[in-house]
């Protein structure tokens, strides 16, 4: 049996970067309380982190049946067709409302920004294989890609770009972690375009994606998926921070979102009021 299909009653994940890096943190609690919803004396799964890979090499032993059982990413048309999806955005969609870190000398700069041809006169930065690269591209932003998550930092730093776009529940404590006065979050933009982060896994793993997506939905209903999401340290910190209303939005376009991406489903996504 491969391991895409939780033999011995394992899930492999892949680990973070490092000791610093806490983005798995949320998503390896959901993980667990989708499975806790779910479970029985009989079919009770632990999940064991695997050693930290690039997002690239990870979707492809996941797809070649090894090593990783599931991962999560913002989805696309073509890991929708490679790898089995399970469509409940686990960040509510949050991932792709957007704000820049930039270097702390360009914050006049970059308050003059007020559309996207405005930012068109500057460059992004964003890791080789993330699908984010494509869609800023794609709406003709120049971008400058790294490929390590952890150098972009100090690529920014060095000039070689002019800013970071971060889903809004990264930015400030991936600017705290930095510990650079050099870097800040910046105050009045925000990109939008729809890009929810899924669990992936196994195509050959049918019966785990319907467990948990089962056990997401009895979350969503019972309370306790919003109850984890807001409940997150980093997401308090996000929402403290963000001022969502006050920010002028730029909206994108996601050439690399799905047919299936459930839009319509309100409950699933978070709206700014």
């Amino acid at each position: 049996m491969a391991k895409g299909q939780a033999n011995n009653g394992v899930i492999h994940y892949v680990s973070a970067e490092g000791e610093n890096d806490f983005r798995n943190e949320y998503f390896v609690k959901l993980l667990t309380l989708a499975l806790e919803k779910t479970t029985s004396k009989n079919n009770f799964i632990s999940l064991k982190p695997v050693a930290s890979m690039q997002q690239g090499r990870a979707l492809h032993q996941l797809a070649q049946g090894k090593n990783v059982d599931i991962v999560w990413t913002v989805t696309s048309i073509e890991r929708e067709e490679q790898l089995l999806p399970i469509r409940v955005p686990l960040l509510k969609g949050l991932l792709g409302h957007r704000v820049l870190i930039i270097r702390a000398d360009d914050e006049e700069k970059f308050s003059q920004v007020n559309s996207l041809t405005d930012l068109l006169h500057y460059t992004a930065g964003q890791g080789h294989d993330w699908p984010d690269t494509q869609i800023l591209q794609a709406n003709k932003v120049e971008v400058t890609t790294a490929s390590t998550y952890n150098g972009l930092f100090g690529m920014l730093l060095a000039g070689r770009f002019d800013f970071f776009p971060r889903g809004i529940n990264e930015a400030w404590q991936e600017v705290d972690l930095q510990e650079n006065p050099r870097l800040i979050v910046e105050k009045s933009l925000l990109l939008y375009y729809p890009s929810p982060i899924y669990f992936f896994v196994n195509n050959n793993s049918k019966a785990m994606a319907n467990r948990i997506e089962k056990g997401l939905q009895l979350a969503i209903a019972d309370g306790s998926f919003d109850q984890l999401f807001y409940s997150h340290s980093a997401h308090q910190k996000m929402f403290a921070l963000s001022q969502l209303k006050q920010r002028q939005v730029i909206n994108l376009q996601n050439p690399l979102l799905p047919m299936l991406t459930p839009l319509s489903n309100e409950k699933l996504w978070y709206q700014i009021k």
